[in-house]
């Protein structure tokens, strides 16, 4: 059998009563929305890297209060898999002086329904289905992930 390393990744649901905020960024020719999402790096806990990527992407302190799930998707057509941590939780108000990760176009709160429906589309399949995990379920306890020194 041959070996399979996914890509580890991490994002935040992050819900305001209807609405859910998301970054815009532009990986190829076409500006889309995601969850402030991204890699966690070596030697970083998951919570540590979700913390730091909504952070970097939106400039608001993320404060998890839950694990929604683990998501794995393949980019169809090819051998390129991400496998997802999906973490629920708040933000506060934007951080005064911090400078946002220059890929991220802009943020917004949209509901779901602007999101599916909206001028810009989701970056991945993952967006809708963390949404939509996220409006049924709270997520499971942090304590779940441990780190082993």
């Amino acid at each position: 059998m041959m070996r399979w390393s996914p890509a580890v990744t991490v994002a935040a649901v992050i819900r305001r009563g209807n609405r859910f905020l998301l970054v815009e960024e532009r990986p190829a020719d076409l500006a889309v929305v995601n969850q402030p999402a991204g890699h966690v790096e070596f030697g970083e806990s998951p919570v540590d890297a979700v913390r730091r990527e909504v952070l970097e992407e939106t400039c608001r302190a993320f404060v998890p209060s839950g694990l929604l799930g683990i998501y794995q998707w393949t980019i169809p057509g090819s051998r390129h898999t991400y496998l997802r941590l999906c973490f629920v939780g708040s933000v506060g108000d934007t951080l005064t002086g911090c400078v946002r990760d220059p890929d991220i176009l802009d943020t917004h709160w949209l509901t779901r329904d602007e999101l599916e429906h909206g001028n810009l589309p989701p970056r991945s399949p993952l967006v809708l289905r963390c949404i939509d995990d996220a409006l049924n379920a709270d997520g499971a306890p942090l304590g779940l992930i441990h780190v082993v020194d």
